[in-house]
């Protein structure tokens, strides 16, 4: 990659950030189309956050993708929002369009299209979503709008609920939340055929837990989780066992990121080539399944 007068510099905030996989993929997949763009990542604190938004303006910064735990703060300091950003509160993405910062959310784009990508269009279908904080939410907007069904499932009482509520006015549909208990678990995994852990449950060090009992899978669901460290989490090496088709986090990753490259670019990401250049990361990385 040559560093010209005229490069342009897209990059990552969040804290901590030496583990993203962001810039070898989108570094990929810039070279691939031929654009005079670099991917840097930068690691932002809390108290910084307000200064490094200026200096997206000050510095020219084409693009950033915003990771934990900026997504909801960087939202003050944009000019505009897309309408799902708007409703969110929550921001992966930024634009700097000559000076003016547009918030978009791509994570629930990426999580729809990672199931459509590997065989399993939402829709018109039930989908169960386990969780309801950050990217749940996003995951939620995007599938209500897709499935034929949606329930929502949290530990914590009434969160699952209110987003349901706040949802099914906004989309005028029904969706329901509840509580997760064993009997909400069981009677929601009985007829839905997509499942997408959006919690934190199986991510490292607590990669032996999975929210899902292995008997209530069976081969007509389809499994997502959105955690990617590790790639293949207790709860997908349950699904496979049990003979249902499963979706890793990093194919979320993979096309929340296209979403965003395109945002930037105005180009469709070379999604094959980003997704070989997580690979060999991960290889240098000795990340293992």
């Amino acid at each position: 990659m040559e560093i010209t007068g005229r490069t342009k510099i897209c990059g990552v905030i969040g804290d901590p950030i030496d583990h993203s996989l962001s810039p070898a993929m989108h570094n990929a997949g810039f070279k691939e189309t031929g654009l005079d763009l670099v991917f840097l990542p930068f690691r932002v604190t809390t108290n910084q956050i307000e200064d490094a938004i200026k200096g997206v303006r000050s510095l020219g910064i084409l693009g950033l993708n915003v990771t934990m735990p900026h997504k909801r703060r960087v939202i003050q300091y944009m000019d505009k929002l897309d309408p799902i950003t708007e409703y969110l509160k929550s921001a992966n993405t930024i634009l700097n369009a000559n000076g003016i910062l547009t918030g978009y959310n791509t994570d629930g784009i990426g999580a729809m299209q990672a199931l459509s990508q590997n065989g399993s269009a939402p829709k018109g279908k039930k989908i169960l979503l386990l969780g309801s904080g950050g990217a749940a939410r996003a995951i939620a907007f995007a599938a209500a709008r897709e499935a034929d069904q949606l329930v929502i499932l949290n530990r914590t009482p009434n969160k699952s609920r209110e987003l349901a509520k706040d949802l099914g006015q906004i989309l005028n549909k029904k969706i329901v939340g509840k509580t997760l208990t064993p009997n909400s678990l069981e009677e929601s995994m009985h007829d839905a055929q997509i499942v997408i852990n959006a919690t934190s449950a199986g991510m490292c060090p607590h990669d032996k837990i999975s929210l899902i009992p292995p008997k209530l899978i069976t081969p007509s669901h389809t499994v997502l989780d959105i955690i990617y460290n590790p790639i293949e989490t207790k709860l997908l090496r349950d699904a496979e066992k049990a003979g249902a088709k499963t979706v890793n986090g990093i194919e979320m990753l993979i096309q929340q990121g296209a979403a965003s490259f395109q945002i930037w670019t105005n180009h469709q990401a070379p999604i094959e080539t980003m997704r070989k250049a997580i690979a060999n990361q991960l290889s240098v990385q000795g990340a293992t399944n």
